[in-house]
């Protein structure tokens, strides 16, 4: 059965096929068109499953000419769906944008949710997850890196980063110089044929990671710290609101 109008935010399998839910499967099968990263994986899934419909390519380098395109589609009554490459659209990728212009147009927007390597490495790093802070990609230019990394120094919740393979190791001595000897749970390929989640101390990490090379999908989480916050500015030593005054 068609599904009424909207935008159907519908999350895919990191990894393994058996991850997708039957709810997404319906929907996929019976929108009128599907927004993907890329037309070739979501492709693959869809023929797994045994689904044909319109794919419509949806990434960074193309969204502003498609966001409009697809937005006259909903005008029209359209269902349609987007999907990531893996996981819950709308995180760390630009599904986010497409989003947002919908809301902005007061379409209906319908979230399917399912698989999410973010949660996916946070419950299994066995670090707390009551509180935490998803930071993403780090920016890639040294000093904007540092610069994030420094901030985060007294950030008390369990933080959970996206990484590449070949910055991971990097990461590690980037967070055992600037934190210190933090617990660290690298996890790699979840739901894959070769997951594996390595954790311990940076250092213990490093020394395992030593001589290796990694391959795959990476999220690497982060323990808290416990250095105790910042000591109160006292009012007196407020600057008044002059202070803020914009200035040539």
């Amino acid at each position: 059965m068609k599904p009424a109008s909207g935008l159907y935010i519908v999350a895919t399998p990191i990894g393994n096929f058996g991850d997708i839910t039957q709810r997404a499967l319906d929907i996929l099968a019976n929108v009128d068109a599907v927004v993907c990263e890329d037309t070739r994986h979501t492709g693959l899934l869809l023929k797994h499953f045994g689904i044909q419909n319109r794919l419509i390519s949806y990434h960074e380098y193309n969204k502003l000419r498609r966001t409009p395109e697809i937005l006259e589609l909903l005008s029209q009554g359209q269902a349609i769906a987007i999907v990531s490459d893996a996981g819950t659209p709308g995180i760390s990728d630009p599904g986010f944008y497409l989003i947002r212009a919908a809301i902005e147009k007061g379409f209906r927007v319908i979230p399917v949710p399912g698989a999410s390597a973010l949660l996916a490495a946070l419950v299994v790093s066995g670090l707390p997850s009551d509180r935490f802070a998803f930071e993403g990609f780090l920016p890639k230019r040294a000093g904007r890196r540092r610069k994030r990394l420094v901030a985060l120094t007294q950030e008390d919740r369990t933080m959970v980063f996206c990484e590449s393979t070949h910055r991971v190791k990097r990461l590690l001595t980037e967070i055992k110089e600037l934190w210190g000897d933090r617990r660290v749970v690298v996890c790699r390929e979840l739901t894959k044929k070769f997951e594996e989640v390595l954790r311990g101390s940076v250092s213990q990490l490093l020394e395992q990671l030593a001589g290796r090379e990694l391959r795959g999908e990476v999220m690497v989480v982060v323990s808290g710290s416990v250095l105790p916050a910042k000591a109160e500015i006292p009012r007196s030593s407020v600057p008044g609101p002059r202070s803020y005054e914009k200035r040539d």
